[in-house]
């Protein structure tokens, strides 16, 4: 069950509904969006409907939600959810197709601020770079941590756009946050449970990509752990699955794209990179996200990406921007949508 409060609700209104679901035994989550507050229950179903909380003041709705995920879940949302991003409030929802890119990791300075320049030039408004890079092998490079935490900051101001990294451990959530505008979950953290919990009281909205062998109700699920915290701004990423075969580094699900917006109100991107693994594959899986209605993609950009230290190879260059500046700009009117910009 979930209380959907007012719009002019105040604390003093949501302190009553949650005192008297503490009062029959249950125990109430508050989650915070943009535009609603939302109130879960976890507890005695039936016994909650008896206790009127419609006639509370500043209780808009009660509904029973038959789904597992119910804060994140459409039956209680029908209406798509716009997540804005930075100071600049960088959409990410329905009416907009919203380019992320930059590096994959933080390597330099120098580095840094170009592929983040590019990446701007190719009509991105927010600027992913990995200061924390979990990798399948111990040897591979990891991060700068902390020092690659302050050169996205650093670029941030000069670009002036918001950026996203990706965090991996849940006693790090509070020093990632300070320096971010948007906390990413990585696919092989989706089920990192304490980590989701933290990111869901961080004051900051959160990517979520699809762990690698995961379902799609398994991600919701994991969406549900960040929701139940308090945290309702959460996007969800596609990022490809592991099948059988090996011709690309992953197999990207397109229909999930269709389908989570189908059973949720987040909105739901596309990492053509990473699914893909080849530079060649990342604008024809681009067209493909925004043909299924994806609310953006995620790209890696790199001015050398022979000398990458991760992911190289299915980073975008310079030559590729005018090609990609086409694609978000040209085929997102074609579905009704405008490519999300600083003005918006």
């Amino acid at each position: 069950m979930v209380i959907v409060m007012s719009d002019v609700a105040t604390d003093a209104h949501l302190s009553a509904v949650v005192q008297r679901v503490a009062d029959a035994g249950g125990e109430a989550f508050v989650s915070r969006g943009v535009s609603r507050t939302i109130v879960g229950l976890v507890g005695d179903d039936e016994l909650f409907a008896t206790l009127n909380f419609e006639a509370l003041p500043g209780v808009a709705q009660v509904m029973r939600i038959t789904t597992p995920y119910k804060l994140v879940s459409r039956q209680h949302h029908p209406q798509m959810t716009t997540v804005y991003v930075g100071k600049s409030k960088i959409p990410i929802g329905p009416e907009f197709f919203t380019l992320i890119a930059g590096p994959c990791a933080v390597e330099t300075p120098e580095q840094t601020l170009a592929a983040a320049q590019l990446a701007q030039a190719a009509g991105a408004t927010i600027i992913r770079g990995g200061a924390y890079k979990p990798r399948t092998s111990p040897y591979a490079f990891q991060g700068l941590g902390e020092a690659g935490l302050k050169i996205l900051a650093d670029v941030r101001d000069k670009v002036g756009l918001p950026v996203i990294t990706e965090v991996v451990d849940a006693s790090d959530v509070e020093l990632v946050a300070s320096y971010t505008d948007m906390l990413q979950v990585g696919t092989r953290n989706m089920q990192n449970f304490a980590l989701l919990q933290e990111v869901g009281r961080a004051k900051k909205p959160v990517m979520l990509k699809r762990g690698m062998s995961s379902s799609i109700e398994e991600w919701l699920m994991a969406a549900e752990y960040i929701a139940q915290r308090g945290n309702l701004d959460i996007v969800l990423c596609e990022r490809g699955i592991r099948t059988f075969e090996d011709a690309t580094r992953n197999t990207l699900d397109i229909s999930a794209v269709p389908v989570a917006h189908s059973l949720s109100h987040l909105p739901v991107i596309v990492d053509p990179s990473h699914s893909g693994g080849r530079r060649d594959l990342v604008l024809p899986l681009t067209r493909a996200a925004i043909a299924v209605g994806a609310d953006g993609v995620i790209i890696d950009m790199h001015p050398q990406p022979e000398k990458a230290l991760c992911d190289g190879p299915q980073a975008l260059t310079h030559q590729d921007v005018d090609e990609l500046r086409d694609v978000v700009t040209k085929f997102p009117p074609l579905l009704g949508r405008k490519l999300a910009s600083v003005a918006n």
